[in-house]
C-alpha cells in the first residue's frame, strides 16, 4: 500500500518538477475568423513584392486561413482567378528551390532573395514549370502557367502559398499597399484648355 502511494505521489512530484523547469508553450491567439494563427517565427514579412503572382490585380476567391493547430483545417495561401494558361510570375527576386509535380499538382516554389534566416518561400499551383530548381527569377519573371486541371477552387485559379520555414504566412503580406490597394493607373482627358 505504501509502495502504491509512493509511486503516485513521486509520479505527481516529477511531473511539477517537469512543468515548472520548462520553457512555456507560445500562445495561440484567436483571429477575427474565430481561427487561431501562430505568431510567425523569425523576422516580419517584408512587403517585397512587385507585381501579382497573376494578372495586375486578379479575384482573391479565398483568402489565408491558418489552422488553429500545425496539422489543423486551415487554409495556407490564397486563391487567385486566373484562366488556364495565363502567365504565372515570380513576385520578388529569389531562387527556385522546387519546379515538378507533387499529387499530380505542378508546383513551383521559389526561396526569396534577402529575406532573413531562414528565408520566405513561395509556393504557385497548379503550374507548368518553364523554370527549373536552381533558377535564378527576378521579380516579374514567368515561373510557369496556370494548368486547366489540379486547381482546387470552383472555377481555375493559383494557389499562392508562403512561408517561413514550416510556418505558413499570409502572402498578401508580400504586397506594399500600393500594390495591394490600388488600381492601374489611368490617364484622363483635359478640360478647359485651349489647343495649341
Amino acid at each position: 500500500m505504501r509502495a502504491k502511494r509512493c509511486v503516485r505521489v513521486c509520479t505527481w512530484t516529477a511531473l511539477l518538477l517537469v512543468l515548472t523547469v520548462l520553457p512555456p508553450l507560445p500562445r495561440w491567439e484567436p483571429t477575427a475568423a474565430g481561427t487561431a494563427a501562430a505568431p510567425p517565427p523569425g523576422p516580419a514579412v517584408p512587403a517585397i513584392a512587385r507585381t501579382w503572382p497573376v494578372g495586375t490585380r486578379p479575384p482573391v476567391l479565398r483568402g489565408w486561413a491558418p489552422p488553429a493547430a500545425p496539422y489543423g483545417p486551415g487554409h495556407r495561401g490564397v486563391d487567385l482567378a486566373a484562366p488556364p494558361g495565363t502567365a504565372v510570375r515570380a513576385v520578388a527576386a529569389g531562387r527556385v528551390t522546387f519546379a515538378g509535380r507533387v499529387a499530380g499538382k505542378g508546383v513551383v516554389s521559389v526561396e526569396l532573395a534577402g529575406t532573413g534566416d531562414p528565408p520566405l518561400r513561395t509556393t504557385y499551383e497548379p503550374v507548368r514549370a518553364s523554370v527549373e530548381k536552381g533558377d535564378e527569377v527576378r521579380a516579374g519573371d514567368v515561373v510557369g502557367t496556370v494548368e486547366a486541371t489540379g486547381s482546387h477552387c470552383a472555377v481555375t485559379c493559383v494557389h499562392w502559398g508562403l512561408r517561413r520555414a514550416d510556418a505558413y504566412l499570409d502572402p498578401l503580406s508580400l504586397l506594399p499597399p500600393w500594390l495591394l490597394r490600388r488600381g492601374p493607373s489611368r490617364l484622363l482627358p483635359v478640360l478647359g484648355v485651349p489647343p495649341a
